[in-house]
């Protein structure tokens, strides 16, 4: 070989030598999320994208002409069993959603998600992030935790530090529990009284507002380590219809959401969100995309969650969000009575959704359906339909997430005796309890008062009449407990009685003739849809008994409160009531609640505040409208929202 052979020889070693050096700071110095990625397979991929809940176990035929020999028996799952096992064992979802049926108590419940991230960790899976849905007040899981209070009621205190307070204290008893992520807070504008499903979920129906205490409650999750998603995107407050049981439109332009609904999102986007969580609904005006629905055969349009318009364009793009979308459950009968199961994955993913809430598994034949939807995601990336770098990005993005809360180095989620005596003594404890009761104190707002009615005050030996609607005849056990309470704090005179009665729709008569024979009259009603303002429905009638009880009591010259126990709109329905007092929330109480257990402040607070014990300084977070003939809201505002 002669010498310029000799030199070319060296040079071609030393370039691969260089490239191979080049190649190996490359590799040291790439992204760690990027090698976790790189050494996934794409069926992994597809499930890291996906949240799984397991709420209820129940055998039914896979199926359907397939004949029972009898009916099997609902267990809720508390622990896991062999075929859930099996399952996280071979198939490890990015994570795992918790219902109140998981949560028994604290330790059962940490040995349960120790056990999900056990298992999917011996099956060689990424640990799972923990969510549940804790807005606290109506959308509240954990029984044998502190219930707190709406979103609405922490907006009528006036002070945004009660909603961080509030949701310190979610965050500190979900950390306890093992949880990383709570779908909260709702930032949806209340700006339709008739909406059957965010209302008092929603903090006001101004959406400064809403941006305001969205914002504060975003800041407890995060400060006590709890990732947040906020929602419905890009709004689900001006419908009436719930998208669990509907199919909603708002036919709002992008212009007109930018200059209301989207204010708190942009507010929390930019205060740190983790996440983004999609609407079941359709904007025509924004998405003009139709398809065919599976059920009707009629065209329908994409709904938020399905837009590429509403959630690439928009919220990413004009937005500015970088985080984590997340789609509502698309079990929810606006997907799930629409589209099939492989358009309802590919719209969704290529829309831009990064984790899909899979439909909850309420028997075998759902639990059997949740291998399939993975599959079906593998597949339609190996067909094309779906782009692998759509996937990979989405990954990425949980990964980050994951990596934010300290998930991926996570390697012991073994259970300790000094964890479960922390559980014990952190979830629902006294501290948290009395945040809860001052903050549904404060947020007590007195609308009306005529004729010196409220407070009552009470004589020796008279008779006080505590009357609950049949739309809340679940929390009548609220009335014994505010007896009970009374009574502690030696604020009846001797000799008088609180009765405590139920309305149903065939005791009018008794109703009314006890509230004449009494000397004070409370009626607690309760709004959690509009039908309940009229008395021709099944929802509604006992508004129309309260109309003539109040007529009644009044030809014997005595009063009558009204105490509002969930949406604040029924403080237009009674204009004939001497006084009106709005609480905003009373969870189900059907008896009064045993020593140590939970219950919710709102409405005990209520009632004690109508016998003097608690002053009513609360301040209305929305307007409240006139009703019509038909008792429907009007656009005449009879009691107005605080400034």
């Amino acid at each position: 070989m002669n010498g310029k052979a000799k030199r070319l020889v060296c040079l071609f070693v030393s370039a691969v030598m260089i490239l191979g050096f080049a190649f190996i700071l490359v590799v040291r110095n790439r992204d760690p999320l990027e090698r976790i990625l790189s050494k996934m397979t794409l069926r992994d991929k597809a499930a890291q994208m996906m949240i799984a809940s397991f709420r209820v176990w129940k055998e039914v035929p896979e199926n359907e002409g397939e004949e029972r020999a009898e009916e099997a028996p609902s267990v809720k799952i508390t622990e896991l069993n062999d075929e859930i096992r099996e399952l996280l064992g071979r198939t490890h979802f990015g994570g795992i959603l918790l219902f109140s049926e998981n949560f028994q108590d604290a330790e059962q419940t940490l040995r349960l998600i120790s056990d999900f991230q056990g298992t999917n960790r011996e099956g060689g899976g990424l640990p799972q992030m923990i969510f549940v849905d804790q807005e606290g007040g109506n959308v509240s899981r954990i029984g044998y935790g502190t219930i707190g209070v709406s979103s609405m009621t922490l907006t009528a205190t006036g002070d945004p530090e009660n909603a961080r307070k509030m949701a310190a204290v979610y965050g500190e008893e979900l950390g306890l529990l093992g949880v990383q992520a709570d779908f909260a807070p709702v930032v949806d504008v209340n700006n339709n009284p008739c909406n059957p499903v965010i209302g008092i979920r929603s903090f006001s129906d101004d959406p400064e507002t809403a941006a305001k205490f969205s914002c504060a409650f975003l800041s407890g999750l995060h400060d006590t380590g709890i990732a947040a998603a906020v929602k419905h995107f890009p709004g689900h407050g001006d419908t009436n219809t719930d998208s669990h049981t509907g199919f909603p439109t708002i036919n709002r332009s992008y212009e007109e959401l930018k200059s209301f609904e989207l204010i708190p999102f942009k507010a929390a986007i930019d205060a740190g969100a983790d996440m983004v969580m999609t609407a079941h609904i359709q904007y025509p005006q924004i998405e003009t995309e139709t398809c065919t629905s599976l059920t009707t055969g009629e065209k329908v349009y994409l709904p938020a969650t399905m837009s590429r318009r509403i959630l690439t364009e928009l919220l990413r793009g004009e937005l500015g969000f970088e985080g984590v979308i997340v789609s509502d459950a698309l079990d929810m009968a606006a997907i799930a009575d629409h589209f099939s199961e492989e358009d309802m994955l590919k719209l969704t993913i290529n829309a831009g959704v990064d984790l899909l809430i899979l439909p909850t598994v309420k028997d075998t034949k759902l639990f059997h359906s949740l291998d399939r939807l993975v599959d079906t995601v593998t597949a339609l990336v190996e067909s094309g339909e779906i782009e692998e770098a759509r996937i990979n990005e989405a990954v990425l993005r949980i990964l980050r997430l994951k990596q934010k809360y300290g998930l991926l180095n996570q390697t012991d989620f073994a259970v300790t005796e000094e964890k479960i005596a922390a559980a014990k003594d952190g979830i629902g404890s006294a501290a948290h309890r009395e945040t809860e009761r001052q903050i549904a104190e404060k947020a007590l707002t007195l609308v009306k008062n005529e004729n010196d009615a409220f407070p009552l005050t009470v004589k020796p030996g008279e008779k006080t009449l505590i009357l609950f609607a049949d739309s809340c005849a679940s929390r009548a056990g609220a009335g014994d407990l505010a007896g009970k309470l009374l009574e502690e704090r030696q604020a009846l005179p001797d000799g008088a009685e609180i009765t405590v009665m139920k309305n149903t729709s065939d005791n009018e008569a008794a109703c009314i003739e006890a509230a004449t024979q009494a000397d004070h009259v409370i009626l607690v009603h309760r709004v959690y849809a509009a039908a309940c303002l009229d008395p021709s429905t099944g929802d509604g009638f006992s508004s129309g008994t309260f109309d003539r009880l109040i007529d009644a009591v009044h030809e014997n010259g005595k009063t009558v409160i009204v105490v509002s126990c969930q949406l604040p709109y029924d403080a237009a329905r009674f204009p004939e009531a001497d006084a009106v007092l709005l609480t905003y929330w009373g969870s189900a109480m059907r008896e009064m609640p045993a020593d140590g257990s939970s219950w919710s402040a709102n409405l005990p607070a209520g009632l004690l505040a109508c016998f003097g014990l608690i002053s009513t300084e609360g301040r209305l977070p929305v307007n409240i409208p006139t009703l019509d003939e038909q008792y429907m809201p009007t656009d005449q505002i009879l009691y107005a929202r605080a400034a």
